[in-house]
């Protein structure tokens, strides 16, 4: 990572992707919105991702002060983890979030805690570091449909639950654009071909629930977005055929999930891998199966391991 020389893409309506590097590169975005004289930001990434979003915005030319709104789709710390170290270079921000994400935010033990028995000591302290809490007098939490101005922009966050209860979208209503977060999955740039984007659901432990997230989703066509930007990673159109691609899929992961039941995670493991593989080769890709497996491995165990979780609950 090189902190003064951040990986940027910038797209139309001044929104502009900042690559996190979590992992590696073009998997976790963070996005800046720069209007008017005034700027927000969506999602932060990790801790290390701070010092990256900064050089951004020296690199845009908006100053710290100038942020006056920070989003959090949701509290996951691949997507909120850096909020408590960036809200801190954030003089004038105010931090935006779902209320079932704030008490985390304020104070993060229990959303650590959860996260390391997922991931492990190791890797989460590899991946995350020092997760700092942010002020409750600094944080926003959100009534479903409630709006934002910024700069003569209306920005409305809508609770999408699914991937997680404490997620929420953020409508770019000037932009005719949502970041979505993980409602819409993963959409790597290195799958796309001439057929255009390729598009996954993530699962991740612990609240996955079908239903719920299908139902999100055709909330958020209900907008008729023309372009989405997904945290993994960053923008897509052809919105209306994502969305039905991700219906499908979470259909076929709810199915592969019952067939091999809550006891079996390598089968799922495994049957969730072969979806995808011939999914992409549907689609085009020609990737081998190694590469392929090199980008989403860990995808495959943190969907399984979703998909376990849910199948409990409903037993339950």
């Amino acid at each position: 990572m090189n902190a003064v020389m951040p990986r940027l893409t910038t797209f139309a309506d001044g929104i502009t992707a900042v690559d996190t590097e979590y992992v590696r590169p073009q998997m976790d975005a963070s996005h800046i919105v720069a209007t008017g004289d005034v700027a927000a930001i969506i999602d932060t990434g990790p801790n290390t991702a701070v010092p990256l979003i900064l050089a951004a915005l020296a690199k845009l030319g908006i100053a710290p002060e100038r942020v006056e709104l920070l989003f959090l789709t949701h509290v996951h710390l691949d997507h909120a983890g850096g909020a408590g170290a960036l809200m801190r270079a954030l003089p004038r921000a105010t931090c935006v979030v779902h209320p079932r994400g704030a008490p985390h935010m304020i104070d993060p033990d229990k959303l650590i805690a959860g996260t390391r028995a997922v991931y492990g000591e190791e890797l989460y302290s590899r991946l995350y570091g020092e997760i700092l809490p942010i002020d409750r007098e600094r944080l926003v939490i959100t009534q479903d449909g409630q709006r934002f101005a910024l700069g003569g922009r209306a920005f409305e966050c809508v609770h999408t639950p699914g991937h997680a209860l404490h997620h929420q979208a953020i409508v770019d209503h000037g932009a005719s654009s949502i970041f979505t977060g993980d409602t819409f999955g993963l959409s790597y740039r290195e799958f796309d071909t001439a057929r255009g984007a390729w598009i996954m659901p993530t699962t991740t432990p612990t609240q996955f629930d079908p239903a719920q997230l299908k139902a999100s989703i055709v909330r958020l066509m209900q907008f008729r977005p023309r372009r989405l930007y997904l945290t993994h990673y960053s923008e897509v159109s052809e919105c209306a055929r994502l969305a039905n691609d991700m219906v499908e899929a979470i259909d076929d992961f709810v199915n592969i999930a019952r067939a091999a039941g809550a006891d079996d995670l390598p089968r799922m493991r495994g049957d969730l891998r072969r979806l995808a593989h011939e999914s992409l080769r549907e689609h085009g890709c020609a990737m081998s199966e190694e590469q392929i497996d090199a980008i989403l491995g860990k995808d495959f165990e943190l969907n399984a391991a979703g998909l376990v979780a849910w199948l409990k609950r409903e037993a339950s």
